[in-house]
């Protein structure tokens, strides 16, 4: 995907209403402006007072310098504060377009992205976008409209002087940032990937700190962390370096602009054409006019950044999820209803092999169901196909009888609950974690869901009670606590029929029996579907099937 292609892509994820683009140019345009004009009267000032003249041939002139020195600083602030309004709207709808676009990939279509990569791009890479006006658009248009009224206003006091200014302006502003571009857009490109590679190194190294350090591999580690580290630092001194070549080659410009124009107005002043006193005002114009272009050099780098991230965003936006929403969907099934798989073979994105093959499963009203099978049998294929979290290649998987592809996904989710060992428990309190399955439950419903899951009485003797923190993925807990609280939210969603997907995964066998009798004992007559490798339970299903 190329420069051209990648902006037009970001243009429409990245909207904003064009009103505020425009004031945001126009007061950029007026701060550069009245810089110009700042500059430009007090050069007349200084000249005419050199020649003493009376004192009231000044007013207007040192009128004008106050104007435009109390209005730069008004019109700055409004500009700043215009701009970034702008730029802080941009990011926080981007956000908000990015989870809607990439929450139909979960979980399945994500799976093959490294944790920390994802993270670099949720965020980071994000973040990076709201560059796109600020930074990417604005100061181009800013450039335009400000070096056009300046050359406007030098060709007014003297034509050759305005030809020599639109000329050093155009170098200014289309020749060095054009190198400075061409050579930032290669490490643009790398900082972000190297970006996401340290940010994955980081997540799976803290992530995995206990282990790394119980097997003693933490220096492996530690030493891919640096390596990822190194590649990002010279990265980023390779863009302070082309950064400086571009600064010192655009002063170079202004220079030999603001001479350029010296020499034809001495030359103009010579031949009669030209008051002396416009030749200090015309030089201090031409070096304020190049306040609009200095900009660009920087804007070109941070535009190859910009679209480096960009790119990557687009990876993940510009996905067509797998599952979707019929167009004219079903009602919801109503209960008592079975639910089957039939003739089922699936396979995950980017895996060669299928995960299920031609595998048939009924699940009638009420029934209590053994899943079990050796680990990579396809055990929790089955609950992602139940979810429609993955549809199948081949068969079908049906509620009453109906393909789930004919049902929204929100209605499938909301016949049937999962509780399991990958059930994610937020870093908040337990009354948020179970609420996250009915957000309207009221305490005492709450409450009602965790004295099912034989957990109440416990959390009435902690001091914060339902407020009670569970750590960052439910590390205050116990693994048998974890599993009831888990176990709680699903019950609180009333869905007829509920998955239990390893429920006693990294649990002794006591408190494992404990916790299956407290399931099932809490399920009353919802249909059960329990997937598991070890035995605990199988003596209270109806039937056991093996993968």
């Amino acid at each position: 995907m190329n420069h051209a292609t990648t902006l037009r892509a970001l243009l429409r994820l990245v909207t904003v209403p064009r009103w505020r683009l425009t004031w945001a140019v126009v007061l950029g345009a007026l701060t550069v402006l009245f810089g110009v004009g700042l500059m430009a009267t007090s050069g007349y000032l200084i000249s005419r007072a050199a020649e003493r003249p009376p004192i009231l041939s000044l007013m207007v002139t040192i009128v004008a310098v106050q104007f435009f020195g109390i209005g730069r600083p008004f019109v700055r602030y409004l500009e700043r504060l215009a701009s970034h309004d702008m730029a802080l709207r941009v990011l926080g709808r981007l956000r908000g377009r990015f989870f809607e676009r990439i929450e139909p990939l979960a979980p399945a279509e994500l799976d093959a992205y490294r944790k920390g990569d994802l993270l670099s791009r949720m965020v980071a890479d994000v973040d990076a976008l709201q560059n796109l006006y600020l930074r990417g658009l604005e100061p181009p248009l800013v450039a335009v409209l400000a070096g056009a009224v300046s050359i406007g206003a030098a060709v007014a006091l003297l034509p050759a002087a305005g030809l020599v200014l639109a000329g050093g302006l155009l170098v200014g502003g289309l020749a060095v940032p054009a190198l400075a571009g061409s050579f930032g857009a290669r490490t643009g490109r790398r900082q972000a990937a190297a970006r996401g590679e340290l940010s994955a190194e980081l997540v799976e190294s803290v992530r995995g700190a206990p282990e790394l350090v119980a097997f003693g591999a933490e220096g492996s580690a530690l030493d891919r962390v640096r390596t990822a580290d190194r590649a990002l630092v010279k990265l980023a001194r390779r863009d302070a370096l082309i950064a400086g070549v571009g600064d010192g080659l655009e002063l170079v410009v202004t220079g030999l602009t603001v001479a350029g124009v010296l020499a034809v107005g001495i030359a103009a002043h010579d031949h009669g054409a030209l008051n002396r006193v416009l030749i200090a005002t015309l030089a201090l114009l031409a070096l304020a006019a190049f306040e609009a272009v200095t900009p660009l050099a920087a804007t070109a780098r941070d535009l190859s950044a910009t679209l480096a991230a960009g790119r990557r965003v687009l990876e993940l936006t510009d996905r067509t999820a797998a599952v979707r929403d019929p167009s004219d969907p079903m009602p919801p099934p109503e209960w008592p209803f079975a639910v089957a798989l039939e003739g089922v073979t699936a396979r995950y994105p980017r895996e060669p092999h299928p995960a299920l093959d031609g595998v048939s499963l009924r699940l009638e009203p009420g029934e209590r169901v053994a899943l079990v099978g050796p680990s990579g049998a396809g055990k929790t294929t089955a609950t992602n196909l139940l979810l429609r979290f993955l549809d199948p290649a081949q068969g079908r998987v049906t509620i009453a009888g109906r393909d789930v592809r004919e049902f929204r996904q929100d209605d499938v989710r909301r016949a049937i609950s999962v509780a399991g060992q990958e059930s994610h428990l937020f870093s908040a309190s337990i009354r948020e974690n179970v609420r996250l399955a009915r957000p309207d439950a009221t305490d005492d419903e709450i409450a009602d869901a965790l004295n099912r899951a034989r957990i109440w009485e416990w959390i009435q003797g902690l001091p914060d009670g339902l407020d009670t923190s569970v750590g960052e993925e439910g590390r205050e807990l116990s693994g048998g606590q974890r599993q009831r609280v888990v176990l709680a939210r699903a019950l609180l969603a009333a869905a007829p029929v509920l998955v239990l997907d390893e429920p006693t995964a990294h649990l002794d066998p006591v408190t494992a029996g404990e916790l299956v009798d407290d399931v099932f004992a809490a399920a009353g007559d919802r249909t059960v579907l329990l997937i598991t490798h070890r035995t605990e339970g199988l003596d209270l299903v109806d039937r056991v099937v093996t993968l």
